[in-house]
């Protein structure tokens, strides 16, 4: 198979037009059998509900091009159970597991020239969502809904890849106690664009956000979940019920643990331990980025740097994402049930 004539080993994290998107429509209390279709356009209804209400909820995920030049998916069982639990928050008709599962490498395979080469340092980008469609003009749920998948090639989330980044604690709160951040709603993401801005505006790649009660807690940042490393080179990760499990760091936890015998413990974090430095080293992780590693934290002037500073990556860092992508990659072996062949790259 011939792939597109495209500058991998430069790609940004972006949005490009693919040959083919999946698509299934709610109707009458079902789904249809849906369909590849090659139209990267909506038309909907100005009275659609999702632009009122917000009725949106997606999933990330990214097929890999193997050492061993297989096209693969990791863990979209995960994501499928995700979005189910994204749909009933949100009052939405939930898309079955398998046929989001199949939905996934069809539109992956579908797609297979636009999956970057092993060793280009980019990779496919798997965007499923749902929204309400129909008319909805009082505040309720949309009784019709769509279904979609479409894919992109991207490179590094952040600019200079798996170097240290710079956060700032923001002032703003990223979800409500009892609110919908432990989903995948796309209004979350709509509350964080402003402080990001603001963020980037002085000089900082992301937000560190605290719990909204007593502004003491590490909760995620915008786009991702943080995790530390101890003085004695052990992870810690930071719990909340207002933060979205993410499949990386559920991954990373076990990766950890099984692969390279590190004593893990998810406990609330406070910012204080941060900065009377307990922690050597952190990072950001999620699908987007893998794992981010952080240089630094701005708390409102005051710099707490981390013992890697912003020139390299810590030690225990750095082993867990070389495992976690040799994983993903297929050098190295996987768990039972985290990688899902789609089709010979």
């Amino acid at each position: 198979m011939e792939k597109k004539n495209i500058d991998w080993s430069n790609l940004g994290f972006g949005y490009m037009v693919t040959d083919k998107r999946y698509v299934s429509m709610y109707k009458d209390g079902a789904w249809d059998d849906g369909a590849l279709i090659e139209d990267d356009k909506i038309v909907m209804s100005e009275d659609a509900g999702v632009l009122h209400y917000s009725q949106s909820i997606f999933e990330g995920l990214k097929a890999y091009t193997t050492e061993d030049g297989r096209i693969v998916c990791f863990r979209p069982d995960l994501n499928a159970e995700r979005m189910i639990n994204s749909a009933l928050r949100m009052e939405m008709p939930p898309f079955p597991a398998e046929r989001f599962i199949d939905s996934v490498v069809q539109t992956v395979r579908a797609n297979a020239a636009w999956v970057p080469p092993y060793g280009t340092g980019a990779t496919l980008y798997v965007r499923p969502l749902m929204f309400g469609i129909s008319p909805v003009i009082g505040v309720k749920p949309a009784e019709e809904y769509m279904y979609r998948v479409f894919v992109t090639p991207v490179g590094p989330y952040f600019k200079g890849g798996a170097t240290p980044i710079a956060i700032k604690v923001s002032d703003y709160d990223r979800a409500a106690p009892r609110g919908t951040g432990h989903i995948k709603a796309g209004l979350n993401y709509a509350m964080s664009l402003l402080p990001v801005m603001e963020a980037h505006r002085e000089g900082f790649a992301e937000n560190l956000y605290l719990d909204p009660a007593t502004r003491t807690k590490i909760e995620e940042t915008g786009g991702a979940n943080v995790i530390f490393v101890d003085e004695d080179g052990n992870l810690v990760i930071p719990t909340s019920e207002s933060i979205l499990p993410s499949i990386t760091r559920r991954s990373i936890h076990y990766v950890a643990e099984h692969y390279l015998g590190l004593k893990v413990t998810e406990r609330v974090v406070t910012l204080k331990e941060v900065e009377d430095g307990h922690f050597r080293e952190a990072g950001l992780c999620g699908t987007a980025a893998v794992i981010s590693p952080l240089g630094c934290i701005n708390d409102h002037g005051k710099e707490i740097m981390f013992s890697n500073g912003m020139e390299k990556v810590g030690p225990v860092i750095q082993k867990l994402y070389d495992t976690l992508t040799g994983i993903q990659a297929g050098r190295i072996e996987a768990p039972e049930g985290w990688i899902v062949e789609i089709c010979k790259g």
